[in-house]
């Protein structure tokens, strides 16, 4: 199963965050998009693993990812293992992606940052010939490395170096953000409040997409960081 998109989040609900938007957006557009999380976010404050994959499962459909997928690595300590970058490699030989999407070089939790360079560094090695992976039934694996990987903003205010109109697909991004009941802002709630858990975060959700639309003439945008040079086809692509 090829697809144009895949979504990497060290924890369930970073691609929302993250990069919703723009996955709806491609959705929409017609383009295949799939989410892999890499961890079930067990050592979350609020909820429990249950509860977060349901939110999981709900958050995927309202976006309109063809899939979504959990490895099961370790939450809070995740490591830029060998057998975790082989998962992964498995994984993008898989689905083929042209585009991958990863959490930031830099951010508040811990896991992030690490899930940035775990993921980009199996995205290379996916591309070389010798390293053999094989699929559930057995068969090699052709290599595979996807064009482009970039990182979607989370928590901290990063300066991206591109954005995407999100406008159209801003109202289900925050819709999928919303199924995560036990991790945001609920006053129904009793459990202990975290960062994540207060009314002013679910609001910056929509008010930081708003302010990178305020920065470059849009409703609403979500930004992005790469590794490399960024290219465009024509001069007349650049908003």
């Amino acid at each position: 199963m090829k697809i144009d998109i895949l979504a990497f989040g060290a924890h369930p609900d970073d691609v929302e965050l993250g990069c919703g938007g723009t996955l709806h957006k491609a959705v929409i557009n017609g383009k295949t998009v799939g989410i892999i999380d890499l961890t079930k976010g067990e050592l979350g404050t609020r909820g429990d693993i249950k509860t977060r994959e349901l939110e999981a499962t709900n958050a995927a459909k309202v976006l309109g990812a063809s899939f979504r997928k959990n490895l099961g690595m370790s939450d809070g300590f995740l490591t830029n293992s060998k057998e975790n970058q082989l998962l992964i490699i498995e994984n993008i030989r898989k689905y083929q992606p042209e585009i991958v999407f990863c959490n930031s070089f830099e951010d508040r939790h811990p896991d992030h940052s690490k899930a940035c360079q775990l993921v980009r560094e199996s995205c290379f090695l996916s591309g070389l010939v010798k390293i053999m992976t094989k699929d559930k039934d057995g068969n090699s694996q052709k290599f595979w490395r996807p064009n482009s990987v970039y990182s979607y903003i989370q928590w901290k205010s990063l300066k991206p170096e591109f954005v995407v109109d999100i406008s159209s697909s801003i109202d289900i991004k925050i819709s999928a953000v919303e199924c995560y009941k036990s991790q945001f802002y609920n006053p129904s709630s009793d459990e202990i409040n975290t960062p994540i858990s207060t009314k002013n975060f679910i609001k910056s959700v929509r008010y930081r997409a708003a302010d990178l639309g305020r920065l470059t003439n849009l409703g609403y945008a979500e930004g992005f960081v790469s590794d490399r040079l960024v290219a465009v086809d024509s001069i007349f692509d650049l908003k």
